[in-house]
């Protein structure tokens, strides 16, 4: 069994995408990767479709250009706006985003059909989680609150600082305020896992709390399973590369509280994604 030994492409606007890389790299451990975070250019959140969009094509065009077999977005922005566009551009090479993993994962965990869905302003405006959501459940009823403080808190790696509690508490408390409140939490962000913990502090023990990183990680191994494009190496072979559009140094601070591991400088290499 030959496999494919191509490595997977994961995109992000920053760090976020990292939670989704680590649960990928848990996930599909004998599997290669290359992570690129346009960290000149975040958030991704506040710009328009357009942009993102034209964004999100230079971030695969450098990855398709590293010989990747697929193409993970890791950006809940980019793929509320630019996955039909990427998937189209790139085919066939497979493109897979974060939302409808993100939305399965939600409707599987509510109980009272309630789902609270926090995302950046683009993602909350485009309403593709309510869309994903709804063509799950069609009677669930979905409140989205825009959270783009909680990307910038994530990117400076203030978990669960004073600053961070304050702001949860602000964007969070009149979402679960009365009887009628969700009882599912969508973490609409790749951003705002690092965050949990604040989050968790906010809304209490009895709201689920959905990361999509780990259902898009699933959503990931069943696509190379189905296209029998999995990789038949030893795990030893597996390993992760990792560019960055600005500051590696700042790259590789940060992007260690996404990962959970350390990140070598020497690791990162800085890219212009313009002359890609």
């Amino acid at each position: 069994m030959g496999g494919d030994g191509r490595p997977i492409g994961v995109f992000d606007s920053g760090m976020g995408g990292l939670t989704v890389l680590r649960a990928l790299a848990a996930r599909l451990p004998h599997e290669r990767f290359v992570y690129l975070g346009d960290t000149a250019r975040l958030p991704y959140g506040t710009k328009s479709a357009e942009t993102v969009q034209a964004y999100a094509l230079q971030a695969t065009q450098l990855l398709v250009g590293e010989g990747v077999k697929m193409v993970v977005i890791a950006c809940n922005t980019a793929s509320a706006v630019a996955l039909a566009v990427l998937q189209e551009s790139w085919d066939p090479v497979p493109v897979i985003g974060v939302i409808e993993p993100g939305a399965a994962a939600g409707v599987a965990a509510t109980k009272n059909k309630r789902i609270a869905v926090l995302a950046t302003e683009s993602t909350v405006q485009g309403r593709a989680y309510a869309r994903a959501i709804q063509r799950l459940m069609a009677d669930a009823d979905v409140v989205q609150q825009p959270c783009q403080v909680f990307v910038a808190l994530a990117e400076e790696g203030w978990a669960e600082t004073p600053a961070t509690l304050a702001t949860a508490k602000h964007y969070l408390e009149p979402l679960f305020d009365g009887d009628d409140a969700p009882d599912t939490l969508v973490l609409g962000c790749t951003h705002f896992p690092v965050l949990a913990n604040a989050i968790r502090r906010t809304v209490g023990t009895n709201i689920a709390l959905v990361d999509s990183a780990e259902t898009t990680a699933a959503a990931v191994a069943d696509a190379l399973e189905d296209a029998g494009a999995a990789s038949a190496g030893p795990a030893s072979n597996a390993s992760i590369r990792f560019f960055a559009t600005d500051s590696p140094e700042r790259f590789a601070r940060v992007g260690a509280i996404f990962l959970g591991r350390e990140i070598a400088v020497d690791d990162v290499e800085l890219v212009d994604l313009r002359k890609a």
